[in-house]
């Protein structure tokens, strides 16, 4: 059995917070957008929980994957803002899809969470252990800026995305497109991007440019390393999805890559930096612009706070030497 990503889903606020709304900082929507490509994000409103975000966007890929929920045997949820300390977000998304009894835990690698947690279902299944993982990548990072930060302030914000893991035959996938992760994490750059209480609330810090830098390098890096465990070449992947942290980051990967940018996806524009929720969120807006369509070879690259990094290699519902080159 090869695992194989069969669904995807996707969610976000309905507050919408324009540049405009950052005028308070001295800062114009030139100024932002010139530095991070960024326009617009969403924002969770006043009592309004990420949970819901959770759920909605898993109920979307579930339905996508044409997976009843019962059929889930474990939730991974990727988050660092969840709703309470405890329980995590994972137990509350599952109940919240009417699972009951599922193994469900929480995942806290920033904004690399989600590929961590694409790892495990992929080894969970691999090890025979699962036939069927809901990968549910959310953050509520509007909760954890600096409103009086003009370097962060603008960058971050709300989302989920969720994809749906499954245990898929070989008339469906063949072993030599199994997914490829390959994951990294340095601590002693932990000071660079991290999040600590301050003034009686999580605040995130950041050394932006030194960020940048090595943000470029692991995700350049990384990228190379996934496609050499497959035996592929950067040339093979037909759609690249990297973290849409700011598009000055995507296009400097892109040039260490030499990667076309027309084969790549980036959303950031209108979402900004939605962490945990990145890549799954501009999975699945590619999707629904038909840029995904079955066999499609998919590379995914991401990095966050620890600082960590990870990068990801997958045929999208199936391989493309299967004959219908999709997922059951």
């Amino acid at each position: 059995m090869v695992a194989v990503v069969s669904g995807v889903g996707a969610a976000r606020p309905d507050l919408v917070v324009r540049n405009s709304h950052f005028a308070y900082l001295g800062i114009s929507d030139q100024w932002i957008t010139s530095r991070t490509g960024i326009g617009e994000r969403r924002w969770l409103g006043p009592g309004e929980r990420l949970t819901g975000l959770a759920v909605e966007a898993s109920a979307l890929a579930l339905a996508d994957a044409h997976c009843a929920p019962e059929d889930v045997d474990l939730v991974i949820a990727a988050t660092a803002t969840p709703d309470r300390v405890s329980p995590g977000l994972a137990p509350e998304l599952a109940w919240g899809l009417g699972l009951r009894g599922v193994p469900a835990v929480d995942l806290n690698a920033a904004c690399t969470g989600f590929l961590y947690a694409l790892d495990q279902a992929v080894a969970q299944i691999d090890a025979g252990r699962r036939s069927t993982v809901l990968v549910c990548g959310a953050d509520a990072a509007s909760r954890i800026i600096d409103p009086d930060d003009r370097f962060t302030a603008p960058l971050f914000g709300d989302a989920a995305g969720a994809v749906v893991v499954r245990a898929a035959g070989a008339e469906r996938c063949c072993a030599d497109c199994a997914p490829a992760v390959v994951l990294g994490a340095d601590g002693s750059l932990g000071d660079i991007l991290y999040v600590d209480r301050e003034r009686e609330r999580l605040t995130v810090h950041m050394d932006g440019a030194e960020v940048y830098e090595r943000a470029v390098d692991a995700m350049a890096e990384s990228a190379r390393q996934v496609c050499a465990v497959r035996g592929a070449e950067l040339a093979d992947i037909d759609l690249f999805v990297p973290h849409q942290a700011n598009a000055r980051i995507i296009r400097s990967v892109l040039r260490q890559l030499r990667f076309p940018a027309e084969r790549t996806v980036v959303y950031v524009g209108e979402s900004g930096n939605t962490s945990a929720s990145s890549i799954p969120l501009s999975l699945h807006r590619a999707q629904l612009e038909g840029r995904l369509p079955s066999g499609t070879r998919v590379g995914m690259a991401a990095f966050g706070a620890g600082l960590t990094w990870a990068a990801a290699l997958l045929d999208w519902k199936g391989c493309r030497h299967t004959p219908n080159g999709q997922a059951p």
